[in-house]
């Protein structure tokens, strides 16, 4: 058998170049879920109903776009590769996009902030699916894609903590924070993409036609730890997406702690645990294996979140505690997933013979909107039932401990799932290593 190509290690300046990106285009997802609809609802009086209603079916539209756009990009060829053309189509549709959506004119209704929030996802989508599926390509090894996905999600988290950082900072209100949230993504966003698009290459492909999709289908769901992996991912995104949604509202109401002087510096050491535990998780994964690691780490923090429960008004220092703790384990689902994402990824080619990471992160992207959905309607609709009632402040003590078990217990149940599928994942690093010199001998023009 032929011997196999030792893979290049990729630089730390190629590294950071790929992943400035994610630092923009982090900072636009907040204002889209946190600080938008409440700026239309109150301050553009478009009514609560009318902007769910808006948000709702643009959110359907961009589920639906996802494996197209996937498609597509996995069969683009160009002269600078499949991926880059994306982008470069994108960004500026997305800069445009964001001053119509974040800077409106004082009369607007429900038709405007659907069709331009159509449009920003569509955007989003002809940016953020190519980029990662870029990433995915960039290196064959098993271990060097940890260290990509890292990087990544590293400067996605920074992204994040920056956009969360402008309303302090801003007596504006809302509005004040989207504009400079625009004014932001105009100067950063042609920057990041254009250092990006110079400095990393992208590995040279054949064209590759698309598939019949009889035979597409059935290879898809062949894969066997594609199948695992992405019912993992989903559940340990509910897992997630719980405690995410039910932030806000256990501080205040659980803990009694001031939302002002408390939320944001929680979330931010939060976020600061995950990023300087990536490269913690990174080199205990080339020792001991990706899914194996990340099963510790979701181990790791149900043994952390089954002490919520007990916490209650006033116990805010024992709270820090359980964020600093839990960001630890933050810093795991950030990397390992998308690099155990590229590794099922060879598998498809193996049998396919052709690069549709395209298709597959459309998929992805399609599982973590899906369990972000999950997380608030399963959510909202129990804590009603609960007699939960944030707007009064006279809440049941049924309800505040409805509200602390779907913070904490239910998501340790999740995550406990996610863990038992992840234990029967077969694609280690030396299975890995086979299937990447069978992709060489059988076709190697892919």
């Amino acid at each position: 058998m032929a011997p196999l190509r030792d893979p290049e290690r990729l630089s730390a300046a190629r590294l950071i170049a790929y992943g400035l990106p994610g630092l923009p285009l982090a900072a636009l997802q907040l204002p889209l879920f946190i600080f938008l609809p409440a700026y239309y609802a109150e301050g553009l009086g478009v009514g609560f109903a009318a902007v769910g209603a808006a948000l709702l079916a643009a959110r359907l539209f961009d589920v639906a776009t996802d494996p197209l756009v996937g498609l597509l990009s996995d069969c683009l060829h160009s002269r600078i590769g499949r991926r880059k053309p994306w982008i470069l189509a994108g960004t500026p549709l997305l800069i445009l996009a964001s001053w119509f959506l974040f800077v409106p004119s004082a009369q607007v209704g429900w038709p405007y902030l659907l069709i331009w929030t159509m449009v920003i996802y569509l955007a989003g989508t002809f940016v953020l699916l190519p980029y990662q599926a870029w990433g995915a390509e960039l290196s064959p090894d098993y271990h060097e894609r940890s260290r990509i996905s890292a990087t990544r999600e590293i400067c996605v988290v920074i992204g994040t903590l920056a956009a969360a950082g402008i309303p302090p900072l801003l007596a504006e209100g809302a509005g004040g924070s989207l504009r400079l949230i625009a004014w932001g993504l105009t100067f950063a966003l042609p920057i990041a993409v254009a250092i990006a698009l110079w400095q990393v290459p992208e590995p040279p492909r054949r064209a590759q036609q698309a598939m019949a999709p009889g035979l597409a289908l059935r290879v898809l769901l062949a894969n066997g730890p594609f199948r695992r992996l992405i019912a993992a991912y989903l559940l340990n995104g509910i897992a997630n997406g719980l405690p995410a949604t039910l932030f806000v509202l256990f501080v205040v109401h659980v803990l009694q702690a001031p939302e002002a002087i408390w939320v944001g510096p929680l979330l931010g050491l939060y976020f600061l645990c995950g990023i300087l535990a990536a490269p913690f998780w990174v080199r205990l994964s080339a020792r001991f294996g990706k899914h194996r690691v990340w099963i510790g780490a979701m181990l790791w923090a149900c043994s952390v979140f089954v002490w919520v429960p007990l916490l209650g008004p006033g116990d805010v220092w024992w709270f820090v505690a359980i964020c600093v703790l839990s960001g630890v384990s933050l810093g795991a689902d950030l990397v390992l997933p998308p690099a155990m994402q590229a590794d099922v990824i060879d598998l498809d080619t193996l049998r396919s013979g052709q690069r549709r990471a395209g298709l597959y992160f459309a998929l992805w992207g399609m599982a973590t909107k899906l369990a972000l959905a999950l997380a608030v309607g399963l959510g909202f609709p129990i804590l009603g039932l609960a007699g939960f009632d944030s707007q009064t402040g006279r809440s049941s003590e049924t309800g505040l401990l409805v509200l602390a078990l779907l913070y904490s217990i239910v998501p340790v149940a999740f995550k406990l799932a996610a863990i038992w599928l992840t234990a029967g994942y077969p694609l280690t690093a030396a299975k890995q290593k086979q299937v990447r010199r069978l992709i060489e001998k059988r076709h190697p023009d892919v």
